[in-house]
């Protein structure tokens, strides 16, 4: 899958799973943008990062932990785009 696909799938998948519809466009997402926090204009919350860590698993055999440095690859669509790609 091409790196530009790859991210496009991952923000429909987060705006679906996390069930955001209603708060943002999956195309509205920028590559870099903040995923979590209260300064994200996506809102993702500790809830959403267990779900989201879910259908990662589930979709692309990638197991995301709950420790910090596991968190750390769950932080903008560029930083999960690269740990598919390397665990790929």
């Amino acid at each position: 899958m091409e790196l530009e696909e790859l991210k496009q799938k991952l923000k429909r998948m987060i705006v679906e799973e996390c069930e955001k519809e209603d708060d943002i466009a999956w195309n509205d997402i920028l590559d870099d943008e903040m995923l979590f926090g209260s300064d994200s204009r996506v809102g993702l919350d500790s809830l959403d990062a267990l779900q989201l860590s879910l259908v990662l698993k589930k979709t692309f055999a990638i197991k995301v932990e709950g420790s910090k440095e596991s968190r750390k690859h769950l932080t903008t669509i560029n930083s999960i785009a690269n740990l598919i790609a390397e665990n790929s």
